[in-house]
């Protein structure tokens, strides 16, 4: 079963056109990071960190190289490995041998914020994918029963003008839980922990139209997140996104919340269950019924 698909291409004609090198696939993922959402829930705000990093033993007996390192959000860190066609057991057992090495990882580069130690998935992305690897995917493999696993069909077309189209298949279940803190019902609706902390503040600012940017850091305190704050100035969140390359707020025009004071926000989309349950805590409070769904 699929239970995730993207798909860019519009219903034109379409003949193959394959990437000619592993490189090329890594950069088209680095420009287009998106293609690595897995699902609507946990695994949505991702962001690449780094690629081609050399790891000790990586491949269990000799020294390797990850393709790419990303996040999740404030909660995982992913390593993406790379495969030109098919991927299948060889390249989970690659896969794995790299998470082995993730605390060697955490020791090369700074690439970890959050006080707490981030979780691991591995993602593998290919042309194609086996038929038995396909099965294991959509049973909810764990390498080690903890770290989950994906896969990522990815196939690139060009129309007969021209243009570019990127389809992809993804293979991923994860079955979430209450300790998860990754599913959320308000108002009859699902969302995620950065979703429903935009839903929260934007809904106070709708209902408290006289509310200003001083006295929304007082009704959502700064500790409640942790380094980045509940929110922030969209202004200071924009330079944070130019300077590090990394989106660690909502910033697109119809995410941004408007306060009376003229300030514009921007909410943090860096949550991990820790904070989140801190964040439900106080809406609560304020009144608003929050389930874990």
């Amino acid at each position: 079963m699929k239970i995730f698909k993207q798909v860019t291409a519009n219903n034109i004609g379409l003949t193959p056109y394959p990437f000619k090198k592993e490189l090329a696939m890594e950069a088209y993922l680095i420009e287009n990071e998106e293609i690595l959402i897995l699902d609507k829930d946990n695994f949505t705000e991702v962001a690449v960190l780094d690629e081609e990093i050399a790891l000790k033993k990586g491949r269990r007996n000799r020294d390797g190289r990850i393709d790419i390192l990303t996040s999740y959000g404030a909660e995982y860190l992913s390593i993406i490995e790379l495969k030109l066609n098919q991927i299948d057991e060889s390249t989970l057992n690659q896969l794995e041998s790299y998470l082995d090495q993730k605390e060697q990882i955490l020791e090369i580069g700074n690439y970890w914020e959050a006080d707490v130690k981030p979780k691991w998935i591995g993602v593998m992305v290919g042309t194609s994918i086996s038929a038995d690897l396909q099965e294991r995917l959509n049973k909810g493999y764990k390498y080690k029963d903890i770290i989950p696993i994906a896969g990522i069909v990815l196939n690139r077309y060009r129309s007969t003008d021209n243009n570019i189209f990127v389809v992809s298949d993804t293979y991923f279940s994860y079955k979430y839980s209450e300790k998860d803190y990754s599913k959320f019902l308000y108002k009859n609706k699902v969302f995620n922990k950065a979703r429903l902390v935009n839903e929260i503040v934007r809904e106070y600012v709708d209902l408290n139209p006289t509310t200003t940017f001083s006295k929304l850091k007082e009704i959502f305190p700064k500790q409640i997140q942790g380094s980045f704050g509940v929110f922030d100035k969209l202004s200071r969140a924009e330079e944070i996104y130019n300077n590090w390359g990394h989106k660690r707020h909502y910033i697109k025009s119809t995410e941004t919340i408007h306060l009376a004071d003229g300030e514009i926000i921007a909410t943090c989309n860096q949550w991990n269950p820790h904070n989140t349950s801190d964040f439900i805590d106080n809406a609560k409070k304020l009144g608003y019924n929050i389930e874990i769904k």
